[in-house]
């Protein structure tokens, strides 16, 4: 999936960020056979893995809420070589109140983003589920509490690729630069850096099944949160309980093709957003719709000819609005403060509106080692650039494309020409993020080769026609791809999944997962999200 740094319940910090690639470790696994829930499956022997029981005690962290409920599991680094060391895996729940012993495990997405602060401060959305479930979640093994990796101040070299410091006219140079970042992050992450990405975190997924007494796996994922779902379904298929995937990630697409399908989707979006802009008084591009898209171009390209200066004195760019665009776009509940960021930029040249949706986070930092609760990383030991070293360490583990330096040289003429077709605003933005796993080990051709033709129980695959991130036509892409046990449910709305934006999905999300109600493939949600066109059928 290039460029989704998207949190489900923090769409304001996600932008676009594009990736590839770590050398990868995956690539001979064998999709294990069915198995009880108390052996391993087949291989290294694991079974001291699957021993664990998970020791829940208070969390760590201020203004954690006193409901929540941590833990740890521990995993191998390599589990084709499980002797070879281990990490600590930081779990969060919030346990069920209607006296369930089942499990429903939630990743927020990413890749990179941390599912104990995500479920700590925005827990409130996934209570229903507390009806019949304990709601757990995790940090992914680097991300967060869990081994966490970080380019430390090499970090900068590589957001330096993206937005108007990128010369794409001399890409020698580029590379270069991108080729430090990668060395920066090996020296600052540590051990668990190759060992880092989608194939191995599906394992880890199997191993907390285990360690919270689960049978099966009940699992709630968005975006990246797809992709590690579809990997855990292809590995242990007999083990899938209810499965329910927002804002469903390619499988298949390379770093190239993703980024096109990207654009297009961020460019539908921008339509959608000034759609609905210019039907108001306050449009800063006017009433016109058929001259406002051009207003906005004119805009990026005449800050990207001569930014404006921010209070700090740095420039800001076309790019840098594209970026800040990015991020505005993931919910139609920013689309108001999005308007009066853009009007304040266009009238009278002050940036600071549409900095807000840019100021994704902290700038990186050298990564600190600290124990904290439960052997686990301390929350105040978490590297600032963490989320960001994350994303391009899971993006280039699970992608196995590495084309040269000269490659990359000859078709960066091509690719430009297709990236501003996609769209004139976000083509080049997205075209920069292209190149970010230059200079990386090439990633696992697993997810391409093997998440395919699942013998699983039935799955909800939801796909968002205005979804800038992850756009509609791969949740019917990847249900194709799974085979027969993926149902597909169309929401007509807009914004970076559903769960979280259309009551429509959220309830018919709650409904299978809580009760194994499952709407016919191909039903949909309106715009609204109020109503559906189908009625469920009971599938277990």
């Amino acid at each position: 999936m290039l460029a989704k740094l998207c949190t489900r319940s923090a769409v304001r910090r996600c932008a676009g960020v594009g990736v590839l690639a770590l050398a990868l470790l995956g690539s001979a696994l064998p999709v294990p056979a069915a198995a009880a829930v108390t052996s391993a499956p087949a291989g290294p022997d694991l079974s001291r893995f699957y021993r664990q029981k998970v020791d829940w005690g208070a969390c760590a962290g201020p203004g954690t809420p006193r409901e929540l409920q941590c833990g740890k599991v521990t995993v191998p680094l390599d589990y084709a070589r499980p002797a070879a060391g281990t990490l600590d895996l930081a779990l969060a729940r919030f346990r069920g109140t209607g006296g369930s012993q089942q499990s429903v495990l939630l990743n927020f997405g990413g890749p990179g983003g941390a599912g104990v602060s995500e479920l700590a401060y925005g827990a409130a959305q996934f209570m229903g589920l507390a009806n019949g479930y304990d709601v757990v979640t995790f940090d992914p093994r680097g991300v967060g509490r869990s081994s966490p990796v970080s380019c430390g101040d090499g970090g900068d070299q590589a957001a330096a690729v993206t937005g108007a410091d990128a010369d794409l006219g001399h890409p020698q140079a580029l590379l270069r630069q991108l080729k430090r970042s990668a060395d920066a992050c090996a020296r600052n992450s540590g051990d668990v850096l190759p060992y880092v990405g989608t194939v191995n975190a599906a394992r880890d997924l199997d191993v907390i099944r285990q360690a919270l007494g689960d049978e099966k796996l009940n699992y709630l994922g968005f975006s990246y949160g797809t992709r590690l779902g579809a990997v855990y379904a292809a590995q242990f298929p007999h083990r899938v309980g209810r499965m329910a995937l927002d804002g469903v990630d390619t499988l298949t697409e390379s770093l190239a093709e993703q980024g096109i399908a990207g654009a297009r989707g961020q460019q539908t979006a921008l339509d959608d957003f000034l759609d609905w802009c210019v039907t108001g008084a306050g449009c800063p591009f006017g009433r016109d719709r058929s001259t406002a898209g051009e207003a906005v171009v004119g805009l990026v390209r005449a800050l990207d000819r001569r930014p404006v200066t921010t209070e700090g004195g740095d420039p800001f760019s076309g790019q840098d609005l594209v970026a800040a665009l990015v991020q505005a776009l993931y919910s139609r509940d920013l689309w108001p403060s999005l308007e009066r960021a853009l009007g304040r930029l266009a009238q009278d040249g002050d940036p600071r509106g549409v900095m807000g949706f840019a100021a994704g986070g902290a700038g990186p930092t050298r990564a600190r080692r600290a124990a904290g609760h439960n052997g686990l990383v301390d929350p105040q030991d978490i590297p600032a650039d963490n989320l960001q070293a994350a994303l391009l360490a899971v993006n280039c583990a699970d992608d196995p494309d590495r084309p040269s330096a000269a490659r990359i040289a000859e078709d960066l003429g091509r690719l430009r020409a297709a990236y501003d077709q996609a769209s004139p605003v976000f083509g080049r933005y997205r075209l920069t993020q292209v190149l970010m796993c230059y200079g990386r080990p090439r990633g696992t051709d697993f997810i391409r080769t093997r998440v395919k033709d699942v013998d699983t129980a039935r799955m909800l695959l939801v796909g968002t026609r205005g979804d800038p991130a992850t756009p509609y036509p791969w949740a019917v892409q990847t249900a194709e791809r799974l085979g027969p046990s993926a149902v597909v449910l169309d929401n007509r709305g807009d914004g970076h999944t559903g769960y979280g934006s259309s009551a429509c999905v959220h309830r018919l999300v709650d409904e299978f997962l809580l009760n194994g109600s499952l709407p016919a493939n191909g039903s949909s949600c309106p715009a609204d999200g109020k109503e559906w066109s189908a009625i469920p059928n009971r599938v277990d």
